[in-house]
């Protein structure tokens, strides 16, 4: 018989108790029908009693129930009056969770519930629950898989209590049935290979290399003959031995890889090098005009900013760069020149210079030729210069001192002098 057809026959029969009780009332004078359906939902060693309630049943009245259990060996005390354990107390779901009460696993309990409507009471409705034989065994809590070369290898968890504890301290002869299979990549199913273990480790043997397969588990005990759901299939590709290609292609890879970082990194500092050099020294030099100005010493290459309260701002509006002022040349006749005597003057003549006051000196300054002409009339053309210039510069007077050199060193003399442009006139004095 179905759940759904024993759960319509439970509706039903609610139904006609409802309809006796509101017609003819029962012996006792109740008249609230008990909970229809009592049944225990369980795992491992989570239990749950939940019944079934005749929809208007309370009419307008909310209704609350009452479950209470107690082991069954106490009911066999006839003299003494048994002790029920109350588990949930006017409670209005249709279901009381046990799990908290500890049930012994090989005990033998005898649970009841009761329906409340208005202050009124339902019969109690029982049932007898032995966990050992009826609660359900759960899958392992956790698969593993892991590859072991061409084979792979299956770590099982034992199912769990409701304390965190193996069921195997419950179910001794516990063991698990193992389905592994070959995946397919179209997606058609392979025929399943089947293995029992004991233990909760296993290595599948007789498998490819490099192929995909599948592993779902479920727990068994033959003594009830409790059988598990299976888990979710964990899938997972063997390994072998790498082909030569293979790891070549991975050599080369990784050698492509790493060069074209060293590459990079390489061309990044180039970059940044270069960026700064021509940050702080450019190609473009600044004019010494500028520096003159900008740098903080004549022989400092750092340029000074100027901030905007700075003293030149505020003294100076605007600067105007001009060229230099042209300088007149003086152009001295050589020496050869100087040298080669006048028209009008004799070659043989001589010249002879002394002081007025030779007689209280004793020393008389001549200086000749040599009996030539060229010193003639060198002197007399110095003399017509210094009568033209009269008071000029002193510094001449002593340099050319007819009576202190000969014309060959004031001619040289006078190549060395520097070019004074004084409003384009220069006084030499003899």
């Amino acid at each position: 018989m179905s759940a759904a057809h024993r759960h319509s026959l439970a509706l039903l029969h609610g139904l006609l108790l409802l309809l006796f009780f509101f017609f003819c009332g029962g012996a006792d004078g109740s008249e609230v029908p008990p909970p229809q359906n009592v049944t225990t939902k369980t795992l491992n060693t989570n239990y749950t009693l939940s019944w079934d309630w005749a929809p208007g049943a309370a009419g307008t009245h909310a209704v609350t129930f009452t479950t209470q259990y107690v082991p069954k060996y106490q009911l066999k005390f006839k003299k003494k009056k048994t002790k029920w354990i109350t588990a949930c107390n006017q409670t209005s779901h249709r279901s009381c969770d046990l799990t908290r009460f500890n049930l012994h696993y090989l005990g033998i309990f005898m649970l009841q519930v009761q329906a409340t409507v208005d202050g009124q009471h339902s019969e109690w409705a029982q049932k007898e629950f032995c966990p050992d034989k009826e609660a359900a065994l759960g899958p392992p809590s956790n698969v593993t898989l892991a590859p072991a070369g061409s084979d792979l290898d299956v770590v099982l968890a034992d199912p769990l209590t409701s304390n965190n504890t193996s069921m195997r301290e419950h179910v001794p002869n516990l063991y698990y049935h193992v389905q592994y299979w070959e995946r397919q990549a179209d997606g058609q199913a392979s025929p399943h290979k089947e293995l029992r273990i004991n233990t909760t480790m296993v290595t599948l043997p007789g498998l490819k290399a490099w192929t995909w397969y599948c592993v779902r588990v479920q727990s068994r005990d033959d003594f009830y003959s409790k059988i598990s759901d299976f888990t979710v299939p964990h899938c997972m590709q063997t390994e072998g031995s790498i082909p030569w290609w293979n790891i070549f292609l991975y050599f080369l890879g990784s050698l492509l890889f790493f060069f074209l970082i060293v590459l990079g990194t390489i061309y990044a500092l180039f970059r940044c090098c270069k960026t700064m050099k021509d940050v702080l020294n450019p190609s473009d030099q600044m004019p010494s005009h500028l520096k003159k100005y900008l740098c903080s010493s004549p022989g400092s290459d750092i340029p000074r900013l100027l901030t905007p309260d700075s003293e030149s701002e505020l003294l100076c509006e605007g600067v105007t760069i001009c060229p230099p002022p042209a300088v007149p040349e003086i152009h001295i006749p050589p020496a050869e020149e100087l040298a080669a005597p006048p028209s009008g003057l004799e070659p043989n003549s001589s010249i002879r210079h002394s002081r007025q006051d030779s007689s209280s000196s004793g020393d008389s300054g001549v200086y000749s030729s040599g009996g030539g002409s060229s010193g003639s009339s060198a002197l007399k053309q110095l003399s017509a210069v210094r009568h033209n210039h009269v008071g000029s510069d002193d510094s001449f007077k002593g340099l050319l001192d007819p009576e202190r050199v000969n014309l060959r060193e004031m001619t040289a003399h006078l190549k060395s002098q520097p070019e004074v442009a004084d409003e384009g006139v220069v006084d030499v004095c003899v």
